[in-house]
């Protein structure tokens, strides 16, 4: 390695690159594990309350919220289909377009799964003033503008 290149953890900021990583990891993984008797994963979780807030969203809607590919929504959604937690219509005005619909057991889940997650952001942040929540929210907000303006810089 070139003696003049820096390395990244003698960056100043590198620090809280990587908490942010962890944390993100660790939220993931404790919400997995609080989702398991509902027997859906956070992605699911993730689909089930787009649709509860924006029902009848289309695929592609629901795709670029998510920031995931269609190639993975067409592998979740009929997993989801056959549990009978979600369904697809056309849409009336354009027959190419699928809109997704929770289901009255998919609505039931969804307000389960909600209420689990709901918990944990409590147990997980209640010693955190508010103050800094929203803080920590808008510092994160800008990083993710800054990310996505990355991506579509290089598409």
């Amino acid at each position: 390695m070139n003696k003049n290149q820096s390395l990244p953890w003698d960056h100043p900021r590198f620090r809280s690159w990587i908490a942010v990583a962890r944390a993100c990891q660790l939220m993931q993984q404790s919400l997995s594990r609080s989702l398991a008797d509902l027997d859906i994963k956070p992605p699911h979780l993730d689909i089930l309350v787009n649709l509860y807030r924006f029902e009848g969203i289309s695929q592609q809607e629901l795709a670029r919220k998510l920031l995931v590919g269609r190639s993975n929504m067409s592998m979740l959604l009929p997993q989801m289909e056959k549990r009978r937690l979600i369904e697809r219509r056309g849409d009336a005005r354009d027959k190419r377009v699928l809109r997704l619909y929770l289901t009255g057991e998919g609505r039931r889940l969804t307000e389960a799964a909600m209420a689990i997650q709901t918990d944990l952001i409590e147990r997980t942040l209640s010693d955190e003033p508010i103050e800094q929540c929203m803080a920590t929210a808008t510092s994160m907000e800008r990083i993710i503008a800054t990310l996505l303006e990355d991506l579509r810089d290089d598409d």
